[in-house]
């Protein structure tokens, strides 16, 4: 594994910001990561089937709210961490402390940390990103698959047009809302609390470096200094014969038909029940969350979790 980088400063969002928070009763776990206090939620018994839900930009495990009850009453435990710059988790103060390889880093330093293994891995945005490097660099942790909505991109395809438009906005705009974001890759939009809560992670521009520096980390060209080892994490799937399904969103438009590579190239994904999520849009957890989690219910079950 490689060395976790040294993060000289952090800011740590306090409680009190989501304390408004009236729809996630969960209470956070620590785990320090190379001086990093990374936060996740981690619900059901211990010994049951664990399912690791990875959330991505720019939200944090608040998103799998509608899903986690579905999956806790189907017996089994429900992990759900926020990425370091998000959620509970410490937010690098300095740019220079954000890269891709930085992320995958410190959560699976995260993942031997809490030694998790026997996981089904739910991986979104970058959630799958991150999820998906994790799964091929440690592949006996993980005794299956859920992709929605993600990707692990080598900069040699073509970039959609609405995620060039995503990652201007994220660079140039003044104006970064979060919340607003989220709802803006939501078919049913939010409440205003929602919204809230999206945002609460994030008292001032300062707290939103990852937010903004994620969509210029995506892999869009062949030079990228992360090709090679999502190449390599290619390769492990190209072999992967454990239980790999698909369940992308019919409404959004950066990811949209994603799901047919891996379908074609990871042995697992052979004869799954993968299936399009329909009135989705990016953020599926959100517009059809409890519909998503039944459909990992079923595949766990089906294929002997």
């Amino acid at each position: 594994m490689s060395a976790l980088p040294v993060v000289e400063k952090f800011l740590r969002t306090p409680e009190h910001r989501f304390s408004h928070i009236t729809d996630f009763p969960y209470q956070p776990r620590y785990s320090e990561i190379g001086g990093l206090r990374i936060a996740c939620i981690d619900e059901g018994p211990r010994d049951a089937t664990p399912i690791l839900l990875m959330h991505g930009e720019p939200t944090w495990s608040y998103l799998y709210r509608k899903m986690i009850p579905v999956l806790l009453a189907a017996g089994f435990r429900v992990i759900a961490p926020d990425l370091v710059g998000f959620g509970r988790s410490d937010k690098p103060a300095n740019r220079k402390d954000y890269s891709y390889l930085n992320h995958v880093s410190w959560m699976k330093a995260w993942l031997l940390a809490n030694d998790l293994r026997g996981l089904t891995l739910f991986c979104q945005d970058w959630g799958s990103l991150i999820g998906l490097r994790m799964a091929a660099e440690e592949p006996e942790r993980f005794a299956r698959i859920v992709l929605a909505n993600g990707a692990l991109p080598t900069g040699t395809m073509t970039v959609p047009k609405a995620f060039k438009i995503w990652r201007a906005f994220s660079r140039y705009s003044p104006w970064f809302p979060i919340g607003r974001i989220v709802k803006s890759g939501c078919v049913h939009g939010l409440s205003k609390a929602e919204i809230a809560a999206y945002d609460a992670p994030f008292p001032d521009r300062t707290y939103r470096i990852a937010a903004r520096l994620f969509p210029g980390f995506v892999p869009t060209t062949p030079d990228d200094p992360e090709r090679q080892r999502n190449e390599h994490a290619w390769d492990v799937f190209k072999r992967w014969d454990k239980p790999f399904l698909t369940l992308f969103s019919n409404r959004d438009p950066v990811t949209r038909g994603g799901y047919k590579a891996w379908m074609d190239l990871v042995p697992g994904a052979q004869g799954q029940p993968h299936a399009i999520t329909r009135n989705a849009g990016h953020f599926l957890q959100e517009d059809k969350g409890e519909e998503v989690a039944a459909a990992i219910v079923r595949f766990v079950q089906q294929t002997g979790g």
